[in-house]
């Protein structure tokens, strides 16, 4: 028997794993590291599971290729081949934009993904390129992008050090936290009440983080932009607001001021379904605090108006003086980080439109919500063919019924994966990536989210499999193929994009210093030694290095988040810009709809603390007990329709109609009912042996492809208007 220690890779917690691992290769335990700089011990059941998860007879191995209407497995030179063949007809026949490209949400759980996923989406030339960060967290990159000039600049909250937190539309208690990297977020909470302080949550949903707080308000799906607008207006109306060390950083206070003068809580009540004197005394409680904390996640994302909540929860940030400080929202410096100034160009959109319904492109990419727009709609320019790397936009996209029509005309599809999921199983090649316990592991994603810095690198646990490829490998293959290369040694495009991080940082010449076992090691070596704790490459002694990394297997603890301005800025001017022209703008769509109809059931949906999205269901110990893909209803609203708790009942949308088994609880609020996403395994050609067996029903049936946030083409997921009626 042996001790192995790594980083969890299943959700954003960044959780440190003590592994046992028997004298044959085999992980017969995983608990949480004592030792871990960050996690401190704790572990949820996800990382419980990580040994039955990587050892899934159900996953992939080898690749996959379709042939007379079957998945047969064949060699990897094979593989790559039918790639080649598949897809160059297409880019030379009909063009670069003829391939579109999905990227799912693992790919930020792996090494791969931060380095070789940007090189390949370049290197395929292509517009199409979608994600799943439009049906998640686009609002949130659109706001920050605007206020601060980068959006990928997130404050998140201090947690350790806050006195009072106003978490909206988020449940950590079950999450384990998003776009705010928090191991035992749960516990932070606790920790804030045991020093004195409180946390209030707002949601449609009594969920576990609610039951928790020390106040829970209800709130109408998909108008937390009128109850923040409602609080801001507080903070003007009765002189609250105190900028302190932001005072001569910021610009727009004054616009922010007139906006916010059209949503008084009095008026604004009845949208959201707050009570004026509780929004007032939200916005009290707020600039009475000494340190205090909005922070707004997945239920203030996928909603109309989501760009203008996320912008919106930061405004107050900033109003109260609480953005960049201690105890507030603090921007985070990752390890791989360099955080220098950097150019001050600012954030745009549209640099191209969707060529069916003409949506803008944000951050480099167009809304997953007109995907099936592009491959069935005729002319130049349609997409013919799809990558797709990770994800499974089969059930976690809107209108998920009409994609997964439309990815069965395509002529040509390959996805990297490690399963015949719902949507590799219309893939024509399917290339699986080691499991993360035969590679190496670091958070470039979820460090510059961590409410801590801290650095951690995890060596493979289990050797690599001679006749398995590393993803940096299929990526690099993929990269050379989509550039008429054709396929070829991989170790070309490994030392291309090790020259160019050298170029970049400013030590070519220093190439023989250079540490790691694979590609992706050499690359992170170059980030750490050029951020901001880095050895500089001899000129900083003592600093970080791989090899520090390694010699830390519990991690190295770089200290509480500190003030980060004005150096963490890219606006043109340099401040914080509180109030750019497109949010201007969109205030007037928002009071628009301010008396709008909303007396219709209205969906919501939930997650539950032993599944990510889609991706943990095929697990024995994560999908056990009772049936947790519920509808979810309101006695009152029961009664009214005449449902019975345990029965099935039909819910319809424009979009689609599904049956569901209805719960009866006084867990939500009335008009609103609430389903699970992530389910409906019961689709032909899927290998999930357990997921099959409770495979529960795609909530995604029932979202409407037709209906998002302009500013950012994020999917409305919440708040989504159904009938519903006893079967």
């Amino acid at each position: 028997m042996r001790t192995a220690y790594r980083t969890c890779p299943l959700c954003e917690a960044a959780c440190g794993l003590e592994l046992t691992v028997t004298d044959d290769d085999q992980v017969v335990a995983a608990r949480g590291d004592r030792e871990h700089v960050f996690s401190h011990g704790f572990i949820c059941p996800k990382g419980a599971t990580f040994g039955q998860l990587s050892s899934d007879p159900d996953r992939l191995r080898r690749p996959l290729v379709r042939r007379d209407g079957r998945h047969v497995e064949v060699s990897w030179d094979e593989a790559f081949a039918a790639v080649e063949a598949g897809l160059r007809p297409i880019i030379e026949g009909y063009g670069r934009n003829a391939l579109a490209v999905y990227l799912g949400n693992p790919n930020a759980h792996t090494m791969a993904g931060g380095l070789y996923v940007t090189p390949l989406l370049k290197a395929t030339g292509t517009r199409n390129v979608f994600s799943a960060s439009t049906v998640d967290q686009m609002p949130k990159h659109v706001s920050c992008g605007y206020l601060f000039g980068n959006p990928l600049t997130i404050p998140v909250p201090d947690l350790d050090r806050t006195d009072f937190l106003l978490i909206l539309g988020a449940n950590p208690w079950e999450s384990n936290g998003s776009l705010a990297t928090a191991a035992d977020f749960p516990g932070r909470l606790t920790a804030i009440q045991a020093r004195g302080g409180r946390f209030v949550v707002v949601d449609p949903r009594r969920t576990r983080t609610a039951e928790h707080a020390d106040e829970h308000l209800f709130i109408r799906p998909g108008t937390d932009a009128y109850l923040l607008f409602g609080m801001v207006h507080t903070l003007f109306d009765e002189n609250l607001t105190d900028l302190r060390d932001l005072a001569g950083q910021v610009t727009g206070v004054e616009q922010v001021r007139e906006l916010a003068a059209d949503f008084a809580p009095e008026k604004v009540t009845a949208a959201c379904g707050v009570p004026a004197e509780q929004i007032r005394d939200l916005a009290r409680q707020l600039a009475a605090a000494d340190r205090a904390a909005v922070y707004g996640r997945i239920g203030t994302c996928t909603v109309e108006f989501g760009t203008l909540a996320s912008w919106l929860i930061d405004v107050l940030n900033v109003l109260t003086g609480n953005l960049d400080r201690p105890g507030g929202v603090m921007f985070p410096l990752a390890a791989h980080l360099s955080g220098k100034p950097g150019k001050r160009n600012g954030f745009t959109v549209g640099r191209w439109h969707s060529r069916v319904r003409g949506f803008p492109e944000v951050k480099g990419e167009l809304p997953i919500a007109t995907l099936a727009d592009e491959i069935e709609t005729p002319g130049e320019g349609q997409v013919r063919a799809l990558l797709t790397v990770a994800g499974n936009p089969v059930l976690s996209t809107p209108n998920s019924g009409r994609l997964d029509r439309a990815l069965g005309g395509l002529g040509f599809m390959v996805s990297v994966d490690p399963y015949l999921n719902e949507t590799t199983r219309h893939a024509d090649v399917v290339l699986p990536p080691l499991d993360a316990m035969r590679k190496g592991h670091y958070d470039f994603s979820f460090l510059a989210f961590a409410v801590r810095n801290f650095a951690a690198y995890s060596p493979s646990v289990l050797p690599a499999d001679p006749e398995g490829l590393d993803e940096c490998d299929i990526l690099a293959r993929l990269l050379r193929i989509v550039t008429g290369q054709g396929d070829g040694d991989p170790a070309v495009v490994h030392e291309y994009l090790l020259d160019q991080a050298l170029t970049r940082t400013g030590f070519a010449a220093s190439r023989e210093l250079i540490d790691g076992d694979g590609p992706a090691e050499r690359l992170l070596d170059v980030a750490v030694r050029a951020g901001a704790y880095g050895d500089q490459f001899g000129g900083r002694p003592g600093g970080l290095t791989l090899q520090t990394l390694k010699e830390h297997p519990h991690g190295i603890d770089l200290g509480p988040l500190q003030p980060r301005l004005p150096d963490a800025l890219r606006t043109p001017s340099g401040m914080v810009e509180l109030c750019a022209p497109p949010l201007a703008a969109e205030t007037g769509r928002l009071l628009g709809a301010l008396d709008r109809d909303r007396d219709q059931l209205v969906l919501i949906g939930r997650r539950h603390l032993r599944s990510n999205n889609s991706w943990m269901h095929n697990v024995p110990a994560l999908v056990k007990g009772r049936d947790r893909c519920t509808l979810q209803v309101h006695p009152s609203d029961a009664s009214r329709l005449e449902l019975v708790d345990g029965q099935p009942a039909q819910v319809t949308s424009r979009a689609g109609a599904l049956s569901a088994r209805v719960e009866v609880s006084d867990r939500v609020m009335p008009g609103v009912v609430s389903l699970p996403h992530g389910w409906g395994h019961d689709l032909p050609g899927v290998r999930l042996s357990v997921a099959a067996e409770h495979p529960g029903v795609n909530s995604n049936i029932l979202t409407d492809e037709l209906v998002m946030d302009p500013l950012s083409g994020n999917s409305v997921l919440n708040g989504i208007p159904v009938q519903i009626n006893p079967l």
